[in-house]
């Protein structure tokens, strides 16, 4: 369960914290690599590096991003940054986006608004890098002239008010200062990413672990993703929810994802939770577009056929909480037989068999405990199946 910005829990779930608590052993390469400040702008502006937007946002202010340019050019030695090949010449950054990107913005000459970063991070992931014309667009930036305090009393920083294009005789020096780029790349188990998610979900500068959606987001981001988030801001599904804003940690996304992990694939289902949504993400990043277009029609007819319901209240449990378990079984078998003929959701949903469900003995005691175990998911699955399809 997890809790709004005025600490009430909207969601009632007891999969996070009951995964599969083995322990995997890999075999993981770890390469340093002492890389310029030019050749890490460069690789961030072509997109070689990628900045997994979703992972973090942008938070450092312009004081403390002044303070890491100043430590580079003075010659201070600066935290180490962990990148993962995911493939040839393309990185994705586990550790140390604030100090990348504070590297980035300043060599641009531009600092981000802060209400304007969250939009910031739709343009990395969409496009892989920031377009010129938003970073010269002044709704967006503002000049990067470094904010430095002075270092004794009254004795400015000479460093203060400078730019890049103006640290003269420093420009040289800060291009050519190097930080140590910790390269990691899996080689076993072949074809599984749990040790990138590991060390996404271990290895934070923040000292925060991030939630499962929020690393699954930085590794598998496809258009597959973004058709999830168009729904994620549909006014009808944000009314089940019961959340005006997308959830913070990306929650409300995650219950999507399920959805349609359970519909597609649930017959398959093996825990844990997190593997499975791993495993459907990844496949979905193949998929094609005509494919992604008919899943966010499927979901916008069940939406449609969900307005006989009192949308605030059709799929919450008896203690007021969003029930994941209840939605993703019902989703599933009312979308079950459309999706089997390509078709969409043509009949209004019913508020009295979703009661039934609700009050079904067997289903109450597959959603109780230990819900990501496989029989429970296949017998709430079964048993809605059952319910949704009777004559």
């Amino acid at each position: 369960m997890t809790t709004t910005d005025n600490g009430n829990t909207w969601y009632e779930d007891d999969t996070e914290g009951a995964e599969d608590q083995s322990i995997k052993e890999y075999e993981v390469t770890a390469a340093p690599n002492d890389f310029n400040i030019k050749t890490i702008f460069d690789f961030i502006e072509s997109g070689a590096v990628k900045i997994p937007g979703f992972q973090r946002h942008y938070v450092w202010d312009i004081k403390r991003a002044s303070k890491l340019i100043e430590s580079i050019i003075i010659g201070l030695p600066i935290p180490q940054v962990f990148l993962y090949e995911e493939g040839r010449n393309s990185f994705l950054v586990i550790d140390g986006q604030q100090r990348l990107m504070s590297i980035y913005y300043f060599m641009k000459q531009r600092f981000p608004r802060k209400e304007k970063r969250t939009a910031l991070r739709g343009y990395f992931y969409s496009q892989g890098k920031l377009p010129e014309e938003i970073i010269h667009n002044d709704e967006y930036f503002t000049k990067f002239n470094l904010q430095l305090p002075e270092t004794v009393p009254n004795q400015p920083n000479k460093f203060n008010s400078l730019n890049y294009s103006t640290l003269g005789d420093y420009k040289t020096t800060f291009d050519l200062r190097t930080i140590r780029n910790v390269i990691i790349k899996q080689t076993s188990p072949p074809d599984d990413d749990s040790a990138i998610y590991e060390i996404f979900n271990r290895l934070n500068s923040g000292g925060v672990n991030l939630k499962p959606q929020e690393i699954r987001t930085s590794l598998y981001h496809s258009a597959f993703y973004e058709m999830l988030y168009r729904i994620n801001l549909d006014p009808r599904w944000r009314t089940i929810v019961g959340l005006e804003s997308p959830d913070l940690h990306m929650k409300d996304t995650e219950i999507l994802l399920r959805a349609f992990a359970m519909l597609v694939k649930g017959k398959a289902y093996n825990p844990s939770m997190t593997k499975f949504l791993n495993g459907f993400s990844k496949t979905c990043k193949s998929l094609r577009p005509a494919d992604i277009e008919y899943y966010e029609d499927l979901c916008k007819s069940f939406l449609d056929n969900c307005q006989s319901l009192n949308l605030g209240q059709a799929f919450l449990s008896k203690r007021g909480r969003f029930n994941i378990s209840l939605f993703e079984a019902i989703f599933t078998a009312i979308c079950q037989k459309p999706l089997e003929s390509k078709g969409l959701v043509t009949e209004q949903i019913s508020a009295s068999r979703i009661e039934q469900l609700q009050n079904d003995s067997d289903f109450i005691e597959a959603s109780q405990s230990q819900t990501a175990r496989k029989k429970n998911v296949e017998l709430r699955l079964r048993k809605a199946q059952q319910i949704f399809t009777a004559a």
